[in-house]
């Protein structure tokens, strides 16, 4: 274990510092963000009706719309000029969703990777590939600090080209692997297709997410690479990577519960179930400096198992998770809003505001196609018309995205109506 004495603390102890550090949270924001004190003083609480983690119901839920309101730093809790990153997330509409972090925050974020990667079996004596995204997204930093924090050797491949990533995976005599399921999975393809023998790397874990993925995926993949699989979870907005992640019993992702506080909410009531109960998860960062967060609603769907688990660990666990109770999609590690497509579809001539996403998963990577409904008006035989059309449709919406979407323009009046809310996704990557 990286942190033994963090790691294993009784559960007595921790709650007692659980305690102790959302006290100290409930007022910081309550003084610091004027956001959750008006929250607060609208709810008629105050941080002296804040006892410990028994109090949690009491407090008012943050949403996404919350941060996109607030944007870009109204919930920071830290003046600019104690903040030293700021990273973002794809929004509903075009606009990030930004959170901040002072330096104490980065010292934590590493520290809590580390023992993910520690969770993984990286040690000191590994080299770590990290095949993740750097820049506004968090994967591929994340997983960098953890990996020099544990006292590895970092390869920073990045994203993409892929006949490098083989070639560094071998040359280099890497042990671990971190980037997305997906990308994992089309790198073991492309091995296996070169013909490249097993017995040539020296690969023995994986690190993973940014993105659900299943059972059958994860065997897929320990079979095409010879390594053990671990499921990493996290959000850019309550961390990044590392709020969980499986140990070697691989029997749900550890949550570091002396960092953040985790609830099973109904989400339609927002009532707070037991965690044996399939709901809605809920997060309250409590060592958070520069944009700490209170009840934060992840709209991801899982169960909290608390028995103990055979690695000695003590935090509670997350299964994986199965569904979301809001309309997005996570496409390639990038989040993707069937209204930011609204967005950008609006003011373009030739087009009904009718639209559909489809998703699929082609050759283990998942791709994105858009239909969208011609004007009635607009003559059939007109070429260079459409092709305008497309061409001006297909900048717009990679453009809001920032992935590649295939769009397909249908004739008016084919993508189907409901009498109630009209879908506008078909996800068929599980299909």
């Amino acid at each position: 274990m990286f942190d033994h004495a963090a790691e294993t603390m009784p559960r007595g102890e921790l709650r007692d510092l659980q305690d102790k550090r959302l006290r100290d949270v409930v007022a910081l924001v309550y003084e610091k963000v004027p956001f959750y004190r008006a929250k607060m003083r609208e709810a008629g609480i105050s941080p002296c009706d804040i006892h410990g983690v028994g109090d949690l119901p009491k407090l008012p839920f943050t949403n996404k719309s919350d941060l996109r309101d607030n944007y870009p730093f109204g919930l920071f809790a830290a003046p600019q000029d104690k903040i030293t990153r700021i990273h973002a997330s794809s929004g509903t509409t075009g606009k990030p969703t930004v959170s901040g972090y002072t330096a104490y925050d980065v010292d934590v974020w590493g520290e809590l990777m580390a023992r993910a990667m520690a969770c993984a079996g990286v040690t000191n004596k590994d080299i770590v590939q990290v095949s993740y995204g750097y820049g506004l997204f968090t994967g591929g930093l994340g997983a960098h600090y953890g990996a020099e924090r544990i006292g590895a050797s970092v390869v920073p491949a990045s994203v993409g080209n892929t006949r490098r990533q083989i070639m560094l995976l071998e040359d280099f005599g890497v042990n671990a692997l971190a980037c997305t399921p997906t990308y994992a999975i089309v790198l073991g393809e492309a091995i296996r297709e070169a013909g490249i023998p097993l017995s040539r790397f020296k690969l023995r874990a994986g690190v993973f997410g940014a993105e659900p993925w299943t059972e059958v995926q994860r065997k897929h993949v320990e079979g095409l690479l010879g390594i053990h699989a671990h499921d990493v979870y996290g959000l850019s907005e309550v961390m990044g990577p590392g709020v969980s992640i499986e140990c070697g019993e691989q029997k749900g992702m550890h949550i570091w519960e002396d960092h953040f506080l985790p609830e099973i909410i109904d989400p339609d009531t927002g009532e707070q179930l037991a965690n044996s109960t399939r709901g809605e998860i809920v997060f309250t960062t409590i060592t958070k400096e520069g944009m700490p967060l209170i009840r934060y609603r992840t709209h991801d769907l899982t169960v909290l198992d608390d028995t103990p688990c055979p690695c000695g660990r003590t935090h509670v666990r997350m299964k994986k998770l199965t569904g979301r109770t809001d309309d997005m999609l996570i496409i390639r590690g990038v989040n993707v809003f069937p209204s930011q497509v609204e967005t950008a579809l609006a003011g373009i001539a030739g087009i009904e505001p009718q639209y559909l996403l489809v998703v699929r998963r082609e050759r283990n990577l998942d791709t994105l196609e858009v239909r969208v409904e011609l004007a009635p008006s607009l003559p059939s035989d007109e070429v260079r018309g459409i092709e305008r059309i497309h061409d001006e449709v297909e900048a717009s919406v990679d453009s809001m995205l920032g992935i590649h979407a295939e769009i397909r323009l249908v004739p008016s009046g084919s993508i189907p109506r409901s009498e109630g809310k009209t879908p506008r996704t078909q996800d068929w990557r599980d299909k």
